[in-house]
């Protein structure tokens, strides 16, 4: 019932969105729009995806390094996979099989290598942040279309947001210190729960952190975040070649604008981004740019195709090739919720059963003390 209601409000969320992205817009218009774009600036903006993904591959074997060795081939191809997974199945489910998928086929601790996926998003974070920082230093206010209350808000939201990533770095940096320490002090639940189940916490705890090692060596951690910034200036370059191709005239730096507020976009949880990406770079161009509606509408679509259809081909071909298909890997993704759900379950059973033992003995040794007493 939960599961379907959720389904019903993510579809009534992606219909919102599309509906506020199309409200103003003269289909004809947008196709005129369409027509008109450059194909050889397309080409070259579908080309970008290819350094994107390769320098994601690239920076997921750094981050694994402290973990085990994981060739490169295999980061790129659970990568590919995982992305395209994310684009075609419900809850992103790419997040979750692409460690799986490298665990296994590298042989390395699945809960380690997911940890990595949490920091790579906080990289990803602090580096979009970081470039929109640039983009706001160095930007001539003349240049910047429409309300200027609204830019305000939205500089003052990325300053909120930069200063909760840098502390979320910093709080994985103190979790990740000390890996066999954080371990032990989850041996503390062994008061509440049996000592079974908490020592299965407190090794999950512990193998969690082990994923956090970049998190230890401040310098691999510097170089991991350096690694991010040629990945997301090739997005930036996607974007704004296809800006260009719809013959938007606006600098190579305001697409690190446009691309701040597609991560919003993004994160939105809609099915493959549609309806939040799209908004969100109509807002970007016709507010902050001055864009006409329809030449903005006709961008954003051809924009999402860029940056999912390419990576999304890619990754069933290495689906294929590994003998996983679409079915499969929606039926594996409802495995792991539906492992997830069984331990929860299994949890508060074992729980329920530890504290009835322990009013048990309790009940016996104050029986015990008034035999003694008598």
């Amino acid at each position: 019932m939960r599961s379907r209601l959720r389904a019903i409000l993510i579809l009534l969320l992606t219909v919102g969105l599309l509906a506020y992205f199309l409200r103003n817009a003269h289909l004809a218009g947008v196709w005129t729009e369409t027509r008109r774009a450059r194909a050889s600036l397309l080409l070259l903006a579908v080309g970008t995806s290819g350094v994107t993904y390769t320098m994601r591959a690239l920076r997921w074997q750094y981050l694994l390094a402290p973990i085990g060795h994981a060739r490169f081939r295999t980061a790129f191809e659970t990568t590919t996979i995982g992305f395209a997974a994310s684009f075609l199945l419900p809850a992103r489910a790419g997040e979750v099989l692409r460690p799986y998928l490298l665990a296994r086929r590298e042989r390395l601790p699945a809960t380690a290598c997911f940890a990595t996926i949490i920091v790579e998003r906080l990289l990803d974070l602090v580096t979009v942040l970081l470039l929109f920082g640039v983009f706001v230093a160095l930007v001539d206010p003349a240049s910047i279309a429409g309300d200027p209350a609204l830019y305000a808000r939205v500089k003052a939201g990325g300053l909120v947001a930069g200063s909760a990533s840098l502390a979320g770095l910093v709080a994985f940096f103190a979790l990740a210190g000390h890996p066999e320490r954080l371990g032990r002090a989850a041996l503390s639940i062994e008061r509440v729960l049996p000592a079974r189940l908490a020592h299965a916490v407190a090794r999950f705890v512990e193998t969690f952190a082990q994923g956090l090692g970049v998190m230890r060596q401040p310098g691999r951690l510097f170089v991991s975040l350096l690694l991010s910034f040629p990945l997301w200036l090739s997005i930036a370059a996607g974007i704004w070649l296809t800006s260009r191709a719809f013959h938007m005239t606006f600098a190579y730096i305001g697409s690190f604008l446009v691309m701040t507020l597609l991560v919003v976009g993004v994160a939105m949880p809609t099915p493959g981004a549609i309806g939040g990406f799209h908004a969100m770079y109509q807002i970007a161009v016709t507010t902050f740019f001055g864009v006409p509606t329809d030449r903005a509408v006709g961008g954003a679509i051809v924009l999402h195709a860029v940056s999912f259809v390419p990576v999304t081909l890619l990754g069933l071909l290495f689906m294929a090739r590994e003998g996983l298909s679409l079915t499969r890997m929606r039926e594996m993704a409802a495995e792991e919720t539906e492992d997830g759900r069984k331990t929860e379950g299994g949890s508060r059973k074992k729980e329920d059963e530890g504290q009835d033992r322990v009013s048990e003995e309790s009940r016996e040794a104050e029986r015990s003390r008034e035999r003694t007493a008598r």
